[in-house]
């Protein structure tokens, strides 16, 4: 009878402990993340690369993002902004990546690397610096004005990987 006691005591301990948690909790508090009650200042990009559409391309798909994925709402100028970012596009390129069998262009590959930072209203230091790199893929095509066409999408596509990763950088180490 005691061996059957010591097995239920071991089993209402293992419940009780299992009730109770193991004791992990999230280090990054709500209060961290942004949100719908902060607007954000994002100006047009300086532009150091080759591409005269990079900079508006960025800019929209950071607007987009953040207030997609956030509810943050663009501020009307610099001054009452929540929320201000300096961005710098560093490089911009489109190479060949594959080839036919008759040795021409089957896909092309662009890159786009970009310079970030955020600030908080009223505060010295930025909450986020660094660089971020994305690339996308698009198809090569004989029409000029389809290949540039695919060349924007790719473009528009690589902004929304970068904003997607400032987001989270940002909430990371907020």
């Amino acid at each position: 009878m005691s061996a059957s006691l010591w097995w239920r005591g071991l089993m209402l301990g293992l419940l009780l402990n299992a009730v109770a948690g193991c004791g992990y909790h999230l280090t990054n508090s709500q209060s961290g993340r942004l949100g719908a009650a902060q607007n954000i200042w994002i100006p047009f990009f300086s532009n150091e690369s080759i591409s005269p559409s990079a900079q508006t391309v960025l800019r929209r798909a950071f607007y987009e993002e953040f207030h997609a994925l956030r509810g943050l709402n663009p501020a009307v100028s610099e001054g009452s902004a929540d929320l201000a970012m300096k961005a710098r596009i560093v490089s911009y390129s489109s190479k060949a990546v594959s080839y036919s069998a008759l040795d021409q262009a089957r896909e092309f590959s662009l890159s786009l690397n970009v310079e970030l930072e955020i600030n908080k209203k009223g505060q010295t230091l930025p909450l986020w610096k660094g660089q971020i790199q994305a690339a996308k893929q698009y198809p090569a095509n004989r029409d000029l004005a389809l290949q540039r066409n695919a060349e924007e999408q790719a473009l528009d596509a690589a902004a929304r990987i970068i904003a997607h990763k400032f987001i989270s950088a940002l909430e990371e180490s907020y």
